[in-house]
Formats: structure tokens, sequence, C-alpha cells
């Protein structure tokens, strides 16, 4: 039953949770809201939901580059280097993002009659990103239950997995990582040094996938 709204980014995450869950998708939300690698993720995302006859849509969140600070936006910081348990990964977060696109895709469900939102937040985001946290994810639940007509619900099924874990479920479904994007700098290729490009690499690593992406390393 196609009851669902999914949030989806073009990465590793959003994108096997797009597989995993895609009997259950009505519509994928991409939002382009600046940062530097939106360019990169955003035609995957597009192109996945091509090939599994799922609606998709990208909406424009412009002003967040006007009005926010995060190295991840265009015209922010430069990218740090290093392991997301470093303290100068911090400055990558974008001040409840996820807050504003699950809010829209609320909108948009109950606006469809759809029930149920889903984003592939996992255990890793825990350790830097607030709005990826059980505690968000529960509060949001209730807001979004309480704030709607047709009491719509969040669904995040990877809240307390690994990203290891999630590439494991990617490769039972034959999932190409080779057609995702996770590299915050938006380059040519993955830079391989950023926080997302590690953590990519170590859960490939610890999965067991093999790891078709380029680097320029």
């Amino acid at each position: 039953m196609k009851d669902s709204v999914l949030i989806l980014s073009g990465g590793v995450d959003s994108v096997t949770l797009l597989y995993d869950e895609q009997e259950r998708i009505a519509l994928a939300i991409s939002f382009d809201y600046g940062s530097k690698h939106n360019a990169r993720e955003i035609p995957f995302a597009r192109m996945h939901c091509e090939r599994l006859g799922i609606r998709h849509i990208t909406i424009p969140l412009d002003f967040m580059t006007k009005y926010f600070v995060s190295s991840l936006l265009e015209g922010g910081e430069e990218i740090p280097e290093g392991h997301y348990a470093d303290e100068n990964m911090k400055s990558t977060v974008v001040p409840f993002r996820n807050g504003i696109m699950l809010s829209i895709a609320v909108g948009i469900a109950e606006s469809n009659g759809l029930k149920y939102v889903m984003m592939a937040n996992h255990g890793g985001d825990h350790t830097i990103y607030p709005d990826c946290t059980p505690e968000f994810v529960k509060a949001f639940d209730e807001a979004a239950s309480a704030g709607t007509f047709v009491k719509v619900q969040l669904r995040s099924p990877y809240t307390n997995i690994t990203k290891a874990d999630i590439a494991r479920r990617g490769k039972q479904l034959g999932i190409n990582y080779a057609e995702t994007w996770s590299c915050y700098k938006g380059g040519a290729k993955h830079c391989g040094k950023c926080g997302t490009c590690v953590e990519r690499r170590e859960a490939f690593a610890e999965a067991g996938v093999n790891d078709t992406t380029e680097y320029e390393e």
C-alpha cells in the first residue's frame, strides 16, 4: 500500500530506504537547500526514483543559504576534514534542517492523504546531529500526529542501527552504491577526507561491501 512520503537526499542511507520500502512510498522529496553537494546527490535521487517508478519532486529551500550558518552551505566556511567524532565537524550542522524538511513533508503527506513520512537517519548520526536523535524522532512524531487531521506519523526505521547495517541491507537489495553521493565538498569525486566520506568508507569496510566509490586520493 502506497501510504508514505520519503525524504530522499541521494545518499547511501535514504537510497537504501527507498529500495527497502519501495512498496509503500508514494512520493520521494529531495530538498535543494543550497548545500555544496546538492547538485551531486539530487540527480541520483531522481534517477533511482525513475528506475523504481516512484514519483519524485525537488523543493527549493534557498532561504537557508541567506539566513543559516553552516559550512555545509554555499558561501560557508571550508568543509572540515576528519571523523564525525571530531569537534570541528559540528560546523557542518545545518540548524534544524531535518525539522524544516520533515515539516514540509508532513504538510505534503496530509495534502495527499498519506499517513507516514519517512527519513533515513541512523545511529551514527546521533553523535553530531541533534535532529537525528531518538529523542527528536519521538518528539517530532508526536507533533506531526497532533498537528494533522490524518495523524501523520514519522517512520525512521534506521534510527537505532549503524551505517554499516544499512550498507549490509543495501547489499541484500542489490544496490550499486556508486550511484549514490555522500561527500560534503561536492567535487567531481568524493574527497575521501570529510566526515561523511570517512563514515562511508568505514561503513562499507565493516559491512563487507565492495567500495566502488571514486575518491580523489
